[in-house]
């Protein structure tokens, strides 16, 4: 089951975390890459606030997508960082998000190449024993 997220989506997201944190002052916007960076850049604009090479104390850390933990989890104990990603598939705890997902949700975020969807959604799959 996929779910294409849309550019329209992302731009209301990028609103959504600008506002919860308009009054809050960070050293920089870090987004873990690859996916990270298009939200990063956005809030670094829609905040004016430096966009970072690397999660530093009092830093907003994002993400495209909450999977397993692995990749944020690395980075949460940051001191007085603030962790926000656009999908999250487990119920947050730690980190903020804007959309919960199912499990066996593939989601397509408009800036991935389209040619290699199947490929990577399948990839998906197998990994986690989805199929």
């Amino acid at each position: 089951m996929s779910r294409y997220f849309s550019w329209n989506e992302f731009d209301k997201s990028v609103d959504y975390i600008a506002n919860k944190y308009k009054f809050k002052k960070f050293s920089g916007v870090y987004g873990v890459p690859r996916g990270g960076l298009c939200l990063a850049v956005a809030l670094s604009h829609k905040l004016n606030i430096k966009l970072i090479e690397k999660p530093l104390k009092n830093s907003l850390i994002v993400d495209d997508i909450f999977e397993t933990g692995f990749t944020l989890g690395n980075l949460k104990n940051i001191e007085g960082a603030n962790f926000f990603v656009l999908v999250s598939k487990k119920k947050p705890i730690w980190w903020n998000t804007v959309f919960l997902s199912y499990k066996k949700e593939w989601i397509v975020f408009p800036w991935e190449n389209k040619k290699n969807e199947f490929n990577e959604e399948k990839e998906y799959y197998n990994k986690r024993g989805l199929n």
